[in-house]
């Protein structure tokens, strides 16, 4: 059975706050980053994660360790919900994830201009093939 978690921080980055939405599975580990503009309070971020659940853009699956599922002892426990509690930033998995994400955008960012310059060149061609027809037709 595999087991799915998922987290959200809420950090300040410069001058916007941003959500980091974290889904693990047995696979690995997608991230997706949302910009914040003002900080947002508990109910607007449940409320923007429920309308906009299906426009998120995940990260592709970066593979890495999972956390054990084994509870630690209480002091542990205590010492990681105090850390984690304090605006930490996002970690080096979801960092490696977003970047990764990145880089997919950007490919597809250039196959996109690539092909849209492409067919402007084929255009103009065109319409000088055809300025030259037209001016050998009255020969």
């Amino acid at each position: 059975m595999s087991v799915s978690k998922a987290r959200l921080s809420v950090y300040f980055e410069g001058p916007f706050w941003v959500g980091l939405y974290r889904r693990e599975d047995g696979d690995g580990c997608r991230v997706c980053k949302v910009t914040f503009g003002a900080e947002p309070r508990d109910q607007e971020v449940l409320d923007y994660l429920q309308r906009h659940w299906r426009e998120l853009s995940f990260s592709p699956l970066a593979e890495g360790e999972r956390e054990p599922d084994r509870s630690p002892n209480p002091k542990r426990a205590r010492r990681e919900a105090r850390r984690a509690v304090r605006p930490t930033g996002a970690g080096t998995w979801a960092q490696q994830a977003i970047q990764l994400q990145r880089e997919q955008m950007k490919t597809q960012r250039k196959a996109d201009s690539r092909a849209r310059r492409e067919a402007e060149q084929e255009r103009k061609f065109a319409l000088r093939q055809e300025k030259r027809r037209k001016k050998h037709r009255g020969h």
